[in-house]
Parts: structure tokens; sequence; C-alpha cells
């Protein structure tokens, strides 16, 4: 029997690599990345989520994350959760003993994501075109266990990233992490800005474009 389109996910790709970003960096990982995104952010280093995809039922991207192996997996995007099927996805990865990661825009309603799911949430500077769509109110739903990224792309994004961290005591909750553009802030200055104002922040390269090319996909 076919599954109703609204019972699936827009699935892009799944694949095994390490962990680029977050606290979990350097990792082993299965990486599920659903389609379609809200935001159109000026950087965006993965636009070719933004259509396309194949439609898959919940139980067939699960069966792949066993095939690939492994007990990290990272729910990423586009944005994961325009999809109604995301947190049901989440849900039974869980149930079934993985260590669940999320990646998430800051934009969309965290407030579903099951409780065991590590949330990491970017929050958008200026820099990025989309500062607007950022769901302040998120912010008090997360926990000690989830994380704060911000993508900085010069050095207004930075103040204001730091400005937003201080305000709302972001680094007493939970881990932040402060990641430059890719080819647009030279890491070392990110670097020194965080040392020089002694930043209560994590500083973070994308490791995989370090590894492999900056456009390449499945890694």
């Amino acid at each position: 029997m076919s599954i109703p389109p609204d019972e699936r996910l827009r699935l892009i790709e799944i694949y095994r690599s390490v962990q680029g970003e977050s606290t979990f960096a350097g990792l082993p990982c299965t990486f599920v990345r659903l389609a379609g995104c809200n935001l159109r952010c000026r950087w965006c280093d993965s636009e070719f989520t933004f259509t396309g995809g194949a439609h898959e039922s919940i139980d067939a991207v699960i069966a792949e994350v066993a095939r690939l192996g492994g007990t990290l997996v990272e729910i990423t995007g586009g944005e994961p959760l325009v999809h109604r099927q995301a947190i049901p996805l989440m849900r039974r990865l869980v149930a079934r003993g993985y260590t669940v990661l999320l990646e998430t825009s800051g934009s969309r309603d965290i407030s579903e994501v099951p409780p065991e799911v590590h949330i990491i949430l970017d929050l958008k500077p200026p820099d990025s075109g989309e500062e607007r769509a950022n769901l302040w109110e998120n912010l008090p739903l997360l926990k000690a266990k989830d994380e704060v990224k911000f993508v900085i792309a010069s050095r207004r994004d930075y103040e204001w990233s730091l400005a937003a961290v201080l305000d709302h005591r972001l680094h007493e909750r939970c881990a932040v992490l402060f990641s430059p553009v890719w080819g647009e802030v030279e890491p070392r200055d990110l670097a020194e800005w965080i040392v020089a104002d002694g930043a209560p922040v994590r500083f973070q390269l994308q490791l995989h474009k370090v590894l492999w090319p900056a456009d390449a996909r499945g890694v």
C-alpha cells in the first residue's frame, strides 16, 4: 500500500561522514538531509536542498540509517522542521537508541522536538539577510545539552552575535559556537576577536570543508 505524500519526508540524501560542526565535531555520524527551507540566507552552502528530493517513508529512512551503521544521527537540511514528519522521525530514532542531533535555523518552533534530541539552533546575524526570521521565543526552550550557533560574515555580525549571547545569557544556558562564513571571514580574525573580548563562546570551523572541497556533497 502506498504512503500518502503528507506522511512521507522529502529526502535529499542520507550518508555517513564525520561531524563537521557542533561540539560533536570529529565523530562519525549518519546525516539525514531533508529538502526545503523557509529561509534564504545570503551565504547558504546548501541551496541544492531548496527544491527536489525524493518522497520517502520514515520506515525507509530508518532502514537506511540502520544499514549505514553507527549510533550518532543528524537531521539536517534545508530546514528539517518544515517537515511535519520530522518530529515523528526523531522520536523513532530516539526510541531505537540513536543519539540524535537536529540542525535547525532558529526560525521554526522547537517546542515539539523530543527532549532527548540535541538541538543545534542557528541564530541569524544581520549579514545573513534573515535576521528578522529569528524566533526568539525558542531560546527559553533550550536545554543544557543543546547548542546555539552563529555563522558570522563580518565584524558587524560578530558584535551583533556577542551582544545576543550576553543579552540573553546564552552561555549560561548551553554551548555557544561562533563559526566564520567560509571565504568571507578569516578564521584567525574571528578567533582573535573572541580571545580579545574574552567572549564566552566556542570558536569552530566547518571541519568537512577543511577535509574535502567546500562544495562537496555527501561528506
